[in-house]
């Protein structure tokens, strides 16, 4: 692995190339760890288990993610399959969140 992470532009072997990719995608997991604690909070907060699944915001955040990726230069189509993927395993990961939230079962008991 190279002493330093070198920006794309400048790497001139796949070893350089390679530590940018994993780096990034240690990067990509702390965010999504970020992520994954808004479903935890957002499962906290919804009243029902119905509210888990907002078509309309899935959407939303899809196009919102596609628009930037197209502003950034990247492939539209591409980036906005990624972010249906994300969105839905969120929304399954909020499900199991709003299943086991513990205050939630006590209150409902």
């Amino acid at each position: 692995m190279p002493d330093r992470i070198l920006p794309g532009p400048d790497c001139t072997t796949m070893i350089e190339v390679r530590a940018g990719v994993d780096q990034v995608d240690r990067e990509l997991v702390a965010l999504l760890v970020r992520r994954f604690a808004y479903m935890d909070a957002a499962a906290r907060i919804k009243p029902t288990r119905g509210a888990v699944r907002d078509e309309a915001r899935k959407a939303q955040v899809i196009a919102n993610a596609r628009a930037a990726a197209e502003a950034a230069g990247l492939p539209g189509d591409a980036i906005a399959a990624l972010w249906d993927q994300l969105v839905e395993a969120s929304i399954a990961y909020e499900f199991d969140a709003f299943d086991t939230d513990t205050d939630r079962s006590v209150t409902a008991s």
